[in-house]
């Protein structure tokens, strides 16, 4: 799993040099290194990843605090105030109170030593753009502990320190546009690739930091990148990964809006596409042999069918010709395939869906290597879309639910498409884990689970199919899916309206096709709720 972002970014806290402050028996970050031994090492002083106040301490910043204490990277440098039960003595109460917390500090803390070494490449490490990127860092597990995804998705990127100093359980949300540099000499070592901190509001965020952390973690990845929306994911991802002139190869069926960037706006820069079957193994070799492909990208499952790619197979072909396979898994969760482990360059999200889950935030990510990831990065930073801390904090705080809601929709989707499967006013259903699913040999062997969204025919035309939707009482009819409500559309009338009957049906839209995104309801009401709403038409 990937290196913790905030230990690259944070790899210490300190107090320079001052009358009130100055405290000549504590080591510094940089002489802390004679007290390592062994596996284990003692760690003495203020100079710890996580500066760690004693709890009877409140959090506040006096103007002395914030005039002595380095930037450590955000907006509110957090410092000890004076407690109301210490005794009063000469010092300032500022003075006091950081005083207090270095004594405190000076007790000896046992840290794995793989740790400091992150905190080392930090030191000796270059920068990759304008933000806080590190390269040939160490690739470190969380811990241990951590051994399931539904624990991972809980505590990676917090339990083990996220550079934002606080002893609250969960993480702060830092709002801020900038951040401030207390000398020009440390603006200046930050220019010049020395130091380690923010800089801009738009190049990264301490609250963003840890979310993308944890879908790091998620999907093994080196580095994530999250953005303002799954749509800004997909296209900045394309527009700095494919040079003018290039080509790619894609997928008859995928989200409409993609397909819309790909036919519209790539081709006013020379990008040109090959768009083949899912399953047409064939037509992408042909595509490899016959154009100099720069990557194939598709969702898997797909949208709104649910057609699943051999991530493994395809990305075996495209990188014997040095193409780049990136794969939308924002159908399957980074819970339920794992499509970089399947050989997948880049995998992105719609974290606007299942990732943060409670239908309350627009994101998107993408995650990988670091090296592709902070291509996309450098060109991100310049046109924008970054996602506000706020939704950030929100995706953090749905993710530690993650494992509990795609545990509820992959049961409530898989046992429904059976029962509509047989019922006699259903002509077809879409779900992988069905035998009647054209590739439920390949979502078999690459997904644990199948997911919450299950896609049908209603035996009728546009008007009775829409009748049906409109006696469901559950679930909200609208545009989205993942999320704790179910969802229903008939994507005839939300998404291809404006495209003629025929038009539509060139994509395979049919006026009587229905996606159903199940929410965490009870499957008894689900079920009672869709069976009624069949008997009535």
């Amino acid at each position: 799993m990937a290196a913790s972002s905030c230990a690259r970014a944070f790899p210490s806290f300190e107090c320079r040099t001052d009358p009130d402050f100055f405290r000549p028996d504590i080591p510094s970050f940089g002489e802390r290194s004679e007290f390592f031994t062994g596996k284990a090492a003692v760690v003495y002083g203020l100079s710890s990843l996580i500066f760690r106040f004693p709890p009877n301490f409140v959090r506040q910043l006096s103007n002395k605090a914030r005039r002595n204490c380095s930037n450590i990277g955000v907006a509110q440098v957090v410092a000890a105030s004076w407690s109301n039960n210490q005794q009063a003595s000469g010092l300032t109460p500022a003075a006091k109170a950081v005083d207090a917390a270095a004594s405190a500090a000076m007790a000896p803390v046992e840290v794995e030593t793989g740790v400091e070494k992150v905190a080392a490449a930090v030191e000796n490490s270059h920068f990759n753009g304008e933000n806080v990127q590190f390269e040939d860092l160490p690739h470190l597990k969380y811990a241990s502990f951590l051994n399931s995804d539904g624990s991972i998705a809980i505590h990676a990127g917090e339990r083990l320190g996220r550079g934002i100093v606080t002893d609250a359980i969960t993480t702060p949300v830092v709002n801020t546009s900038a951040y401030f540099f207390n000398k020009t000499t440390e603006l200046i070592d930050f220019k010049e690739k020395r130091r380690a901190s923010f800089e801009y509001g738009r190049y990264g965020n301490p609250t963003t930091i840890v979310a993308e952390e944890k879908i790091s973690a998620l999907e093994g990845a080196e580095s994530t990148l999250l953005m303002a929306s799954g749509m800004c994911a997909s296209t900045v991802m394309l527009l700095a990964l494919v040079p003018a002139g290039g080509h790619i190869v894609t997928t008859t069926d995928c989200y409409r809006k993609t397909r819309i960037f790909i036919e519209t706006i790539l081709p006013k820069m020379g990008i040109t596409a090959t768009v083949i079957d899912p399953a047409d193994i064939g037509a992408l070799e042909t595509a490899l042999e016959e154009n100099k492909v720069t990557l194939f990208f598709t969702e898997s499952p797909t949208n709104p069918f649910l057609r699943c790619v051999d991530i493994e197979r395809v990305s075996k072909l495209c990188h014997e010709k040095g193409a780049l396979v990136i794969i939308d898994g924002t159908f399957a969760t980074p819970l339920n395939q794992k499509a970089l482990a399947l050989g997948a360059d880049i995998v992105l999200h719609s974290a606007t869906k299942y990732i943060a889950g409670h239908n309350d935030v627009l994101a998107g990510c993408i995650s990988g290597p670091e090296k592709l990831i902070s291509l996309v990065r450098n060109l991100h930073n310049i046109l924008g879309g970054a996602l506000n801390p706020n939704a950030a904090y929100l995706i953090i705080r749905g993710m530690k639910t993650l494992h509990l809601r795609v545990q509820q929709q992959n049961s409530t989707a898989l046992r429904m498409a059976e029962v509509l499967e047989a019922h006699p006013k259903i002509r077809r259903v879409y779900y992988p884990s069905l035998t009647s699913h054209p590739e439920h040999h390949i979502a078999k062997k690459q997904m644990n689970g199948f997911g919450g969204v299950v896609s049908f025919e209603v035996d009728g035309d546009l008007l009775r199919t829409a009748k049906f939707v409109d006696a469901l009482k559950i679930p909200y009819i609208a545009p989205s899916f993942g999320g704790c409500e179910s969802i229903v559309d008939q994507p005839a009338i939300m998404s291809y309206w404006d495209l003629s009957q025929s038009d539509r049906a060139k994509y395979g839209i049919m006026d009587n096709l229905v996606r159903f995104s199940f929410g965490v309801e009870d499957f008894e009401d689900l079920k009672a709720d869709i069976l009624q709403a069949l008997e009535i038409i």
